[in-house]
């Protein structure tokens, strides 16, 4: 019989069912789960499943009898994996289930954006139109999504899907080739050259050593004045204060993030001490939320897990 446990089962919202495996086996799982709770938690485990969840090494190595991590989720880097691959323990992560919701969430920021929504109702709630006493005002640019040039930095499940939708609306679409790259793929242009051209950027890479502060101060003084930067990918990929400095004194137009560097973020965090922004969209790590996806992710979390006993594992990493 199979023993596994789901240590941070809240990250699937509840009105999301969750199926069990077809197989035999005795399920636990925890609302969320703490650092120290960990090991005494997945003592008797052959499958953990986590979210968010870090599972190190310091951790694995108390685990001898762990077989399996399900990720459930598409990143991987609250995982050892190094670690894993060198003991026998297959990971799985889940994929391609928000390519509907994610690439919406990113055309919503970019029009909210663009149009300058929340500055406008910041200067409604602050009493601007009713001082200025007349039908409409200008306070903020209002500029145009279609005919405008969105720069994809991510050419995987996701940073396609955001291309096709924003070519559906009429937006030029440029992909940029790996940072510090010395030859370009085809379809791919050169990382600073995006930057350089784009009217907006958005992230679609995964985080990791390489990846890590992929825009910063040097890369925001590069773009496009009046550009916009979104971020549904991971929060290390930007220099979060950098990026403050960047709205505040340009060149960048405005920004939209939904991941943070460390999650959930407080008023520590140079984004959340800056939320009254007018030009600073922020979102508590959803865009890949729409229920439609998170069901998407249920079954397909429950799928890997019959794949591994069936001694078949899918979506290894």
């Amino acid at each position: 019989m199979q023993h596994i446990v789901f240590l941070d089962r809240d990250t699937i919202p509840s009105q999301i069912q969750l199926p069990r495996p077809a197989f035999e086996h005795q399920w636990q799982d925890y609302p969320a789960t703490t650092p120290d709770q960990v090991v005494t938690r997945l003592k008797d485990a052959h499958i953990a499943v986590t979210n968010k969840v870090v599972l190190d090494a310091g951790i694995l190595r108390q685990l001898p009898q762990l077989k399996m991590v399900a990720i459930a989720a598409t990143g991987t880097n609250n995982v050892d994996l190094d670690y894993c691959r060198a003991h026998g323990i297959v990971v799985s992560n889940i994929r391609g289930y928000a390519t509907g919701s994610v690439p919406e969430h990113v055309i919503a920021m970019l029009f909210a954006l663009k149009r300058n929504l929340f500055a406008y109702h910041q200067d409604i709630q602050a009493g601007v139109w009713q001082d200025k006493k007349l039908f409409c005002f200008f306070t903020h640019p209002i500029g145009d999504v279609a005919g405008s040039t969105l720069g994809i930095i991510g050419s995987g499940s996701l940073g396609q899907a955001v291309g096709t939708l924003a070519s559906a609306l009429g937006i030029r679409v440029i992909f940029a080739e790996r940072k510090g790259a010395a030859v370009c793929r085809d379809g791919y242009l050169p990382f600073e050259q995006v930057l350089q051209t784009a009217d907006a950027i958005t992230l679609h890479c995964p985080l990791t050593e390489a990846t890590t502060n992929l825009i910063a101060a040097t890369e925001l003084a590069q773009m496009k004045p009046g550009s916009l930067l979104i971020n549904t990918g991971r929060g290390g990929l930007v220099h979060e204060a950098d990026l403050v400095a960047a709205l505040k004194t340009g060149p960048l137009g405005g920004a939209g993030v939904d991941v943070f560097t460390a999650e959930p973020a407080d008023n520590s965090n140079p984004l959340l001490a800056n939320a009254d922004l007018p030009n600073l969209l922020l979102t508590p790590h959803v865009a890949w939320g729409a229920d439609s996806a998170i069901q998407a992710l249920a079954n397909q979390l429950i799928e890997n897990l019959e794949a591994f006993v069936a001694g078949k594992p899918r979506n290894r990493v």
